[in-house]
């Protein structure tokens, strides 16, 4: 772990850099199997799926005896568990439905707005080292409950050609419409174009590697929209005096162990308490089933020391976590200074992983910096607003002239007209 100390602030761009990657010639891979997905379809899905996940496949989707045989599999204490995350997550959700009002701008003027869903939406699934069936409530449940008509859902099999199955209980319990084995780059190419099986989709939500994202953004310019561009998971604590060590410590690990590319920042304003974490964190690491994972991402792991707790803020600020825990005596104070961040986690007792599973927030979130200018998914991210208008001939008399003049001033002369030929209508 790198230690850095009272950092000046024209340092802070290089502590806060997200390392660099050069994917020219990843995109020239992806690209490629996009259009070859585009072409050929299922049959190409299952090519790839041979190639990249030594499974062979006879069908992509998963079928309703797969998914009794998973019920089975997967206990009830565990079933009860995603339950009780699908109730909060729901309930949190279902708070962020929108409300338009009609509003008169002038008499006779009238505008509002119209919350629809988007009719199909797709979810991609990781299913590498971690099979990450808590996403698919985090993203199934707000597409639920936004309306829309169908969910579709890929994610890579095993090499029995089997999907785990908290995987596929997860999307029971979510509502998920469609589930079909597909991984990687040929799963985003199959909900972005369309196959034989696969329906085409309008969205595409979910994590997933280098390819994946690469895959997301390459579709995004023309087949289907996706929830926002994405790079390695990320958390950022700020811890005081007051900090306890233990927590921050789990919390570090807690991330590190996503990924070897996952990124790990502690800020504090103490001395001891940066010691006490780094001595804290070493003998944690040793109890982790995941510790060569962990250890590999805490090589480029940063423990900074700041001289102010504004300093501290304004750092992490910088940063832009996807991930900020407040750690600190004064969290309430520090939580109204923050602008930049996915989604933080207030005080001793609010970890990570309680938003990354059941508190009911959405732990889909923006990373590699994309926190300023990104939310992370919420009930919006389902849905589009669509403006109406209404204008009577008290409507057309009050704005009717603005409208001319402004239209005559862009020379737009067939706009004009289109407002005056009414206004003499109603002479």
């Amino acid at each position: 772990m790198n230690i850095i100390e009272y950092p000046k602030r024209q340092e802070w761009a290089g502590i806060t850099a997200r390392p660099h990657l050069d994917v020219s010639q990843l995109n020239d891979t992806v690209a490629r199997v996009l259009a070859d997905v585009r072409q050929r379809g299922d049959e190409a899905v299952k090519e790839y799926e041979q190639k990249f996940d030594h499974v062979q496949l006879l069908s992509l989707a998963v079928t309703e005896q797969e998914m009794a045989e998973a019920e089975q599999l997967v206990s009830q204490e565990l079933k009860d568990a995603m339950t009780l995350a699908h109730h909060n997550i729901y309930k949190f959700h279902e708070s962020q439905r929108f409300h338009g009002e009609k509003v008169e701008t002038r008499p006779g003027v009238t505008c509002w707005q119209r919350s629809v869903p988007i009719e199909r939406v797709g979810l991609y699934i990781p299913g590498g080292t971690a099979p990450l069936f808590s996403t698919v409530l985090m993203l199934a449940t707000p597409a639920k409950i936004a309306g829309c008509s169908e969910i579709v859902l890929c994610t890579p099999p095993n090499r029995e050609g089997k999907v785990n199955p908290a995987i596929l209980v997860a999307a029971r319990i979510a509502g998920v419409s469609k589930i079909f084995k597909a991984g990687g780059v040929q799963a985003i190419g199959a909900m972005a174009y369309g196959t034989q099986s696969v329906p085409k989709v309008f969205k595409i939500f979910g994590p997933g590697n280098q390819y994946v994202m690469a895959a997301k953004q390459q579709v995004s310019l023309h087949d289907a929209a996706i929830d926002m561009p994405a790079g390695p998971s990320e958390v950022c604590v700020i811890a005081d005096e007051t900090a306890n060590a233990t927590f921050v410590a789990a919390d570090l690990l807690s991330q590190a162990e996503h990924g070897i590319d996952s990124q790990v920042l502690l800020i504090t304003t103490s001395c001891d308490m940066l010691h006490q974490v780094k001595n804290e964190v070493e003998r944690q690491l040793l109890l982790l089933p995941r510790k060569e994972i962990a250890a590999k991402t805490l090589e480029n792991s940063l423990l900074v020391l700041v001289a102010t707790k504004q300093d501290a803020i304004d750092l992490s600020n910088c940063y832009a976590p996807e991930h900020l825990i407040l750690q600190t005596s004064d969290y309430e104070e520090l939580a109204r200074k923050v602008v930049n961040a996915g989604s933080v986690f207030l005080g001793p007792y609010a970890c990570e992983s309680a938003g990354d599973y059941a508190s009911g927030t959405n732990h889909t979130l923006p990373t590699h910096g994309y926190a300023t200018a990104y939310s992370g998914v919420n009930l919006d991210s389902y849905q589009r607003k669509i403006t109406f208008q209404h204008l009577s001939e008290e409507g057309i008399c009050q704005i009717g002239h603005s409208v001319e003049l402004m239209a005559e001033a862009e020379q737009l002369q067939a706009h004009k007209n289109a407002m005056t030929v009414r206004l003499k209508s109603i002479e």
